[in-house]
């Protein structure tokens, strides 16, 4: 039946493949429920509602995705523009969290039309191939950058980050250095692992940091900081009843939208704006990583995962969360060897169980899930080789995609100076002919948004 559904002979893959991939993507992503509710509460939403929200939202995104692209994608709420909801919609420009979902809402159903109308798959298919390399390279910079931020190794410093002090640390918040050791012993278990070619990795790195983990506590090495973030390790329930979801159900404002239109227009067009980039660099990334791209660097079967991200949007503004987008760590699960759907509904099944077991779940750490993220960083940075570094017109823009990634912790801004960099280049150097016209219209409006908007 499954070979049926998912054709996994034709992609090359297992259905025992399959099923690690799909847990090894929720492993990774599962912080998201216990993130999202702390975020989008600070606009005043009921917390026990944004976490079942999000749970239900992400499994149906997922199954859409293996329904309509039957690609190994998984999406939840997207951060970054959750915190745009929070902090800038509801925050500083004061407008109630029942507005901010309305134009989630509305962004969803244009995401679904410009899915339809191929307005979307014209966008990805217009970026060049080195620069779609450059993003999967940018991506495996990115999501390092956010392993070691997740386990505590990198922290703000005087130089906008540093390197954690074990030294000051240890007279501060031990439990920070401990946890980060713990990471770096995971790195290494997890790398050993890679390099031997033991089939799931990936999740026996994560599960095996845990343990050591819950060791470490056990013997009084780790001891729970929660104030400073660093909790036990310990489950102490594993069965809960999911909260309602009333409270933010189908909470949309459209009375907003007719007598305030521009100002709405305004907050949908940033939503709309970062996630198409977002997720255009998120798949890019993951489809170059499981060789999906063909020879032209297009990816068959966009429109699907392109309209499955958009479904999920919408569904999860009726629900009650912010943006569903595909997730970055979709690419822990491609690592593991999957590429069909059925990785997808794995990773969607487990946010149902998740609901039953949020206890459990939100008990995995950080510095657990930490080394999967940097050890997926460097499988996505090998590709970096496939960019011609000897055609500067091509690869001054790919650094600058590269870098700008990371510094700027931002998939979007990443492509957007990728994007400006590479087009003024051409034009200076007289091959402005080599670009399509849409790569002209997209690199007016990224520095039309830095600038203008």
């Amino acid at each position: 039946m499954f070979e049926k559904l998912f054709h996994m002979k034709d992609n090359g893959t297992t259905l025992h493949t399959e099923l690690i991939a799909g847990v090894t993507t929720f492993m990774t992503m599962v912080y998201i429920l216990a993130l999202n509710p702390t975020i989008l509460s600070a606009a005043g939403m009921d917390a026990g509602s944004i976490l079942t929200a999000t749970a239900l939202a992400s499994a149906i995104a997922c199954f859409c995705m293996a329904a309509f692209s039957n690609k190994p994608f998984a999406l939840s709420a997207g951060l970054g523009l959750n915190a745009y909801f929070a902090y800038s919609v509801c925050g500083a420009m004061g407008y109630s969290w029942q507005v901010a979902l309305t134009a989630v809402f509305v962004e969803g159903v244009i995401f679904i039309l410009m899915s339809l109308t191929n307005v979307r798959e014209a966008i990805f298919n217009a970026i060049p191939v080195q620069l779609k390399t450059a993003v999967a390279v940018g991506i495996g910079f990115f999501i390092t950058f956010i392993g070691v931020q997740n386990c505590g190794l990198i922290v703000k410093g005087p130089t906008l980050v540093g390197l954690y002090s074990f030294t000051q640390g240890a007279k501060t918040n031990a439990s920070q250095g401990v946890a980060i050791l713990l990471c770096l012993i995971g790195v290494v278990i997890t790398a050993w692992m890679l390099i031997k070619g033991i089939k799931g990795y990936m999740l026996w790195g994560m599960l095996a940091t845990w343990v050591l983990g819950i060791v470490a506590q056990l013997l009084g090495i780790y001891v729970p900081a929660p104030d400073a973030g660093y909790y036990s390790v310990i489950p102490t329930a594993f069965v809960s009843m999911p909260s309602s979801i009333a409270p933010t159900f189908f909470k949309l404002d459209f009375s907003f939208v007719a007598n305030h239109f521009l100002n709405f227009v305004v907050v949908c067009f940033a939503f709309l704006f970062v996630d198409i980039f977002d997720t255009l660099g998120t798949v890019i990334g993951c489809a170059s990583k499981a060789n999906m791209l063909d020879k032209d660097g297009k990816l068959p079967g966009i429109k699907g995962v392109l309209l499955a991200d958009a479904v999920g949007t919408t569904v999860g503004a009726v629900l009650g969360t912010s943006t569903i987008t595909t997730f970055v760590e979709s690419s822990a699960g491609i690592t593991e060897g999957g590429r069909t759907g059925l990785t997808s509904v794995v990773t969607g099944i487990l946010f149902l169980v998740a609901l039953f077991l949020t206890p459990l779940f939100l008990t995995i750490p950080a510095f657990a899930t930490a080394p999967a993220l940097i050890i997926v960083g460097f499988l996505m940075m090998q590709q970096v080789s496939h960019i011609d570094w000897s055609d500067l017109t091509k690869a001054i823009p790919c650094f600058a995609c590269i870098t700008m990634m990371g510094f700027a912790y931002s998939i979007s801004d990443g492509i957007a100076f990728g994007f400006i960099t590479y087009t003024l280049l051409h034009v200076l150097t007289g091959k402005g002919k080599e670009l399509s016209w849409l790569m002209y219209v997209l690199s007016i409006l990224f520095v039309l948004k830095y600038f203008i908007i």
